[in-house]
């Protein structure tokens, strides 16, 4: 539902008020209705989207990308490095079997997983803090085909990735803390990048 534009804050507040009481949770039945069943994913429409996750630690970040992948409905997941690689149990707990989904790859060399995606025509934007770091929400449309690469939850992406990258962004943090979780960071590029996407 689309929220009309409300010019006085009583005017939304009565607006809040009915769409609360008419508003329930959906069931389990209902929003299985609405997703892509996984007989039919292979064949679905994937957006200009592909993400490399360079040497990323923990295994239960790793399935939370997979799972973010999933909902993003990107073209490929490369898993690059030490970053680990399914079947894995800690990766199936997060990814709620996304594993089973999303097109992935391990490539050992996170450069040779470059050439591919752009070959594809894809641009390579790292999730980083660098001197030439945008805020994520400034990527454009004419951006695309982009991939996405998110580094080392320590150390970041590597310096070989980052000078072989078109662009960097960043997610703007405003307290005491550095950086988000990776897996976060990545969820939050990642679908600033499907809205972009599908916008008029």
């Amino acid at each position: 539902m689309l929220i009309p534009f409300l010019e006085k804050s009583s005017e939304f507040d009565i607006f809040c008020r009915g769409i609360h009481e008419t508003m329930r949770k959906l069931t389990h039945e209902e929003i299985e209705r609405r997703r892509i069943p996984l007989n039919g994913i292979q064949e679905a429409n994937r957006l200009p989207i592909f993400s490399l996750l360079d040497n990323i630690r923990s295994l239960y970040n790793v399935g939370s990308m997979f799972r973010t992948s999933d909902g993003a409905m990107i073209s490929k997941l490369y898993l690059c490095g030490y970053t680990a690689q399914p079947p894995r149990k800690e990766i199936e707990k997060t990814s709620l079997g996304a594993v089973r989904s999303v097109p992935w790859e391990h490539e050992d060399d996170p450069l040779e997983a470059i050439k591919r995606v752009r070959k594809q025509g894809a641009r390579i934007c790292v999730l980083e803090q660098t001197d030439h770091s945008i805020p994520y929400y400034h990527i454009r449309k004419e951006d695309f085909p982009l991939c996405l690469v998110v580094g080392n939850e320590i150390t970041g992406v590597s310096p070989q990735v980052i000078d072989a990258a078109d662009l960097a962004i960043e997610v703007p943090m405003y307290g005491m803390k550095q950086s988000l979780n990776a897996a976060v960071a990545y969820g939050i590029a990642l679908f600033e990048f499907v809205r972009i996407l599908k916008s008029p």
